[in-house]
């Protein structure tokens, strides 16, 4: 099975290719560049490892929740080279993603993960491993930070042992009662690949004319306008 992975949702870029069972990847801390830097590590990334688009089985690329800016390039990106190759498309969660990565590392089942979402906000994600994938307890949201804790807290059991991700518990230390360290702090498009490679087996394609970022602010916003379900 062959993957292409791209992440721009925070300040970092990302890239990623699962080929067979070997991944590969480049990331790269680029403020503001990732329209620039984005597509020339793609293609740096296939000619290293002599594989065309039309040799991939599905592009996956970070749907956010994240930068406003940075989703909206992944989002073309993926749309773009899909639709160009006729490959199916893989919409993964920036907030999984990190947690995925979290557990890799530390091996701790349940993380916790926070994306500074500015204007006093986080983005929430709030996760379990289950047979070496992360899964969501708890739905994706932006809440202020105060909030935030509280929905953890909501979920805590005695005795359990949590690793925590994001730029979010940096920036609100004191209003989540966080001394603790951070595992991940952006999200990586290798740690992608796991979760594409079971959405790809599960049929959880969808076409890239069909693909939605996942932005959250949109959402809530949404949500209170007068006369709107």
């Amino acid at each position: 099975m062959n993957i292409l992975a791209i992440d721009t949702a925070t300040e970092a870029c990302s890239v990623a290719l699962l080929k067979g069972e070997e991944a590969f990847s480049t990331f790269e801390i680029c403020p503001q560049q990732h329209s620039q830097r984005i597509l020339p590590m793609i293609d740096d990334l296939l000619k290293k490892q002599d594989i065309k688009l039309k040799e991939l089985d599905a592009i996956a690329y970070g749907r956010g929740p994240g930068s406003f800016t940075g989703v909206r390039i992944a989002t073309g990106i993926a749309q773009g080279l899909a639709f160009g190759a006729e490959l199916p498309v893989l919409q993964i969660s920036t907030l999984a993603a990190m947690a995925q990565e979290a557990y890799e590392k530390t091996g701790v089942a349940h993380v916790r993960v926070l994306i500074d979402a500015r204007m006093q906000e986080v983005y929430f994600g709030d996760y379990v491993a289950v047979n070496g994938l992360v899964e969501a307890r708890q739905e994706e949201a932006v809440l202020p930070p105060n909030e935030a804790f509280e929905k953890f807290e909501s979920e805590h059991a005695q005795g359990e042992q949590y690793t925590f991700a994001g730029t979010g518990w940096q920036a609100y230390a004191s209003d989540l009662h966080f001394s603790s360290s951070i595992e991940v702090l952006y999200p990586n498009a290798k740690a992608m690949l796991k979760l594409a490679k079971q959405a790809y087996l599960s049929a959880q394609t969808v076409k890239a004319e069909e693909i939605q970022p996942t932005y959250l602010r949109d959402k809530v916003t949404w949500k209170k306008l007068p006369n709107k379900e």
